[in-house]
């Protein structure tokens, strides 16, 4: 079957499915369904953790431009890291993935940045650095926030 109308499609599954019409229920695209959702669900915390890793890079290694972008870069890391949590606690079987997803954006991440400066060949942020929310803002007297 071809869905034609996407959202009358999930009105009428979801309804079938409610009523226990399990022989009206369109097994097959329902399933593929499910399947690209989370897919889709694993894309997004990629994108995200790539973005977050991008970001955290330009504020702890490009000098040059961060008294200029330093607080936009900041306010993007706070944003991306609440992101990032708010999907953990929706689905924390993806907690069990971040490791396999951190292999694949870091050096996405470090490509990108690598295009807008020199990063230093010790440059590095660890997962558990990007992910905590205190790391890198931290001032000279210890207070915490940015």
């Amino acid at each position: 079957m071809t869905i034609s109308d996407y959202q009358q499609w999930i009105k009428t599954t979801v309804n079938n499915l409610r009523e226990r019409n399990f022989n009206e229920v369109d097994w097959d695209n329902l399933i593929e369904e499910l399947e690209s959702l989370g897919k889709s669900d694993k894309r997004a915390m990629l994108s995200l953790l790539t973005r977050l890793l991008e970001h955290l890079l330009k504020l702890s290694y490009w000098e040059v431009e961060k008294d200029r972008s330093g607080n936009h870069w900041a306010a993007e890391i706070v944003n991306f890291r609440a992101q990032i949590q708010h999907r953990l606690e929706d689905s924390p079987s993806l907690k069990s993935e971040l490791e396999t997803m951190y292999a694949k954006a870091y050096p996405v991440a470090v490509k990108s940045v690598s295009k807008l400066f020199s990063l230093p060949k010790n440059a590095s942020i660890s997962l558990e650095q990007a992910l905590d929310e205190d790391w890198f803002f931290e001032d000279q007297s210890g207070d915490s926030e940015v």
